[in-house]
């Protein structure tokens, strides 16, 4: 596959503050896929290495977890996308290449300095022919702030890992790291002293003692997967192996420092009922073939490595968010970092589901309003990353915005669609041959939820994803005669960039006798009224109380004007060009509507609530609506 999108990142370090609730698993979950550098360090995806796809990469690597040294022998099999002499891959300045080989045969190559190792072909590569590459390297990866090659002690035991996103893969072996290629396969072939257990994606092929002092365990993963999700651990883990899998089982394999195993399995116990409740919503976990698990490892939060999720600890949210990012992340990759929401999005709406399923609804409600208040702590700020935006891995990985923000719209895209069409929208998108085990953008997603919802979401996209802020609305309900209650719904917006926020309102009445009645208005402008049936006498009313839209400071007050059938039957848009729409309340029946012009000529007849006025001349006209309760009369004007 082949995706190309240009970007020029700068990382940098930013601190954080914790407080121990669930906000403070979202911010170390943050920090730890930020990989934030301390100082600056600029990368541009390079252009010189989109002339070929990677499709397999071999991993031998030597190292020590008591030592910060990494040796490698690595062969990357690459097919060529155009005629071509050189191959170029990523690599950090400070690794040092002794030899370049295709087939045993010594080839020329130059590190110039600009992380980049650049490889002379014995004879030009044609486009669609492959071949391997085997380079050998050694060195001290550079360091830092949270760097991609770390060592440390876990209870004076040494530990080493590596953590790649989003651009330190390069930092450890040499490899093409943009986001627009995955490798088909990978082998991973690490020797470490043989006292330590080793661990890497995909299943464990063997574990060879060497004779030498030291044991060389290979591991095969044979699903796509990008650079950025290669990783390896090694120290002295405590394995503890769980079993999972609706209508496959496959296995769990969790590493763990040994100081950490009672209370680690206890913890661990979460990821059965997690995988079942994912695997039931949305499709078989992607890599039933191989195994998930995770690697205890020396940061606060987690990080997804494909079928392997390293874990600074393992309560339930970050059990859930790092299992999610199997399908959303890892499965289906974001194709840019201006779609990042589409890996944290989802995965932080998908720990929330898992509130919301073993918790149940009241837990849920608590959850989304957590949510809610980080999000609008803020007046600014959008789920989608302008090109700017997407060159500061701090913005990339937002806990505000990216995952707390993205969360909650996939919460009101389920709200706004309902859940048969959303669920069923996912599932499409999971299954999607060009998009899984490959890259989706943001419109790859809006296709496959449209295609399910039966309509334009356009507007939805561009108000909640692509632009900034969210709404403050004032609810006024009144009595509107027998049965009968009028709702208006006004909104204002925090940030300019949208001009309304149109959405489905849900709204609870209550009645004096301790009743209440839900409904849901669909809400698509100012001073926007509903006449609904209610079968009591509307005592209070209250906004969203299952806090499914983002918003802030609401007001819902009990409005105590005077009833009549004339007002409550309304007609809008009006002024309209193309169609009008006449409300009236449920429980009266529409006969017929006559339009007049303004000379007094009948021009037009309905039977229908909903038509078009496109044939009608621009101007005033006049509908007479005849109802089961009279006639009415109302005045629009055609644009």
């Amino acid at each position: 596959m082949q995706k190309t999108y240009s970007l020029l990142l700068f990382l940098f370090f930013i601190p954080f503050s914790f407080a121990q609730n669930h906000d403070s698993d979202v911010e170390n979950i943050s920090e730890a896929e930020m990989k934030a550098a301390n100082g600056i360090m600029t990368f541009v995806v390079n252009q010189n290495t989109l002339n070929y796809d990677v499709t397999h990469s071999e991993l031998r690597l030597n190292v020590d977890p008591a030592v910060y040294f990494v040796a490698g022998v690595v062969k990357n099999t690459v097919t060529a996308l155009e005629n071509t002499a050189t191959i170029t891959f990523d690599l950090a300045n400070e690794m040092v290449v002794t030899s370049a080989k295709v087939n045993g045969t010594n080839l020329v190559y130059n590190q110039n300095g600009n992380d980049e190792i650049v490889v002379t072909l014995p004879t030009p590569l044609s486009a669609g022919s492959s071949t391997t590459i085997e380079i050998t390297y050694s060195g001290e990866p550079p360091v830092s702030g949270f760097s991609a090659f770390a060592t440390q002690t876990h209870a004076g035991t040494p530990v080493m890992w590596t953590l790649s996103e989003p651009f330190g893969a390069r930092d450890w072996w040499p490899c093409k790291q943009d986001l627009n290629d995955k490798m088909t396969s990978v082998d991973v072939y690490i020797t470490a002293p043989a006292a330590y257990v080793s661990v890497a994606n995909g299943l464990q092929q063997s574990a060879v003692v060497n004779g030498n002092g030291t044991k060389t365990t290979h591991f095969t993963h044979n699903f796509p997967i990008p650079a950025y999700l290669v990783a390896f651990a090694v120290t002295n883990y405590q394995i503890y192996e769980q079993t999972a899998g609706i209508d496959t089982q496959f296995p769990i394999v969790n590493y763990i420092y040994p100081e950490s195993y009672a209370t680690a399995t206890t913890q661990l116990a979460q990821t059965l009922p997690i995988m079942n409740l994912f695997e039931t919503l949305f499709e078989p976990y992607p890599f039933k073939e191989e195994k998930y698990g995770h690697a205890q490892f020396g940061w606060g939060g987690g990080m997804e490595h494909t079928t392997v999720s390293f874990m600074g600890s393992f309560n339930r949210s970050l059990i859930a968010h790092e299992l999610a990012h199997q399908w959303f992340g890892d499965k289906i990759t974001c194709g840019s970092w201006n779609d990042i929401w589409l890996n944290e999005g989802f995965a932080e709406y998908l720990s929330g589901l898992v509130v919301e399923n073993l918790d149940g609804d009241a837990s849920f409600t608590t959850w989304k309003t957590s949510k809610i208040t980080s999000i609008t702590s803020q007046p600014s700020g959008a789920v989608y990353l302008t090109d700017t935006e997407a060159t500061n891995v701090g913005r990339i990985f937002s806990s505000r915005l990216t995952y707390n923000k993205g969360s909650m719209v996939v919460n009101m895209l389920r709200f706004k669609m309902g859940d048969a069409a959303f669920f069923q929208g996912m599932k499409n998108y999971l299954a999607d041959t060009n998009l899984a085990y490959g890259y989706a953008i943001t419109t790859d997603l809006q296709d496959h939820l449209e295609a399910t919802y039966g309509g334009s979401l356009d507007e939805f996209f561009n108000d909640w994803i692509y632009n900034q802020g969210y709404p403050t609305y004032t609810i006024t309900a009144q009595n509107w005669g027998a049965g009968l209650a009028r709702i208006t719904v006004n909104q204002t917006q925090s940030h300019s960039s949208v001009t309304y926020f149109e959405m489905p309102v849900p709204i609870r009445l209550y009645g004096s006798g301790g009743q209440t009645f839900d409904t849901v208005v669909d809400n698509t402008s100012n001073g926007q009224q509903f006449i609904i049936a209610v079968p009591f006498v509307v005592t209070d009313v209250d906004f969203d109380i299952k806090k499914n839209i983002i918003s802030k400071n609401n007001s819902a007050t009990l409005g105590s004007e005077n009833f009549s059938i004339e007002e409550a039957i309304t007609v809008y848009p009006n002024p309209a060009s193309s169609e009008i729409h006449v409300q009236m309340p449920m429980n009266i029946e529409l006969n017929r509507i006559d339009i007049y012009n303004n000379l007094g000529q009948l021009v037009s007849t309905s039977d229908r609530p909903d038509f078009s006025i496109i044939d009608l001349s621009s101007g005033v006209h006049f509908l007479t609506i005849s109802t089961s309760e009279g006639r009415y009369h109302k005045k629009i004007v055609k644009k």
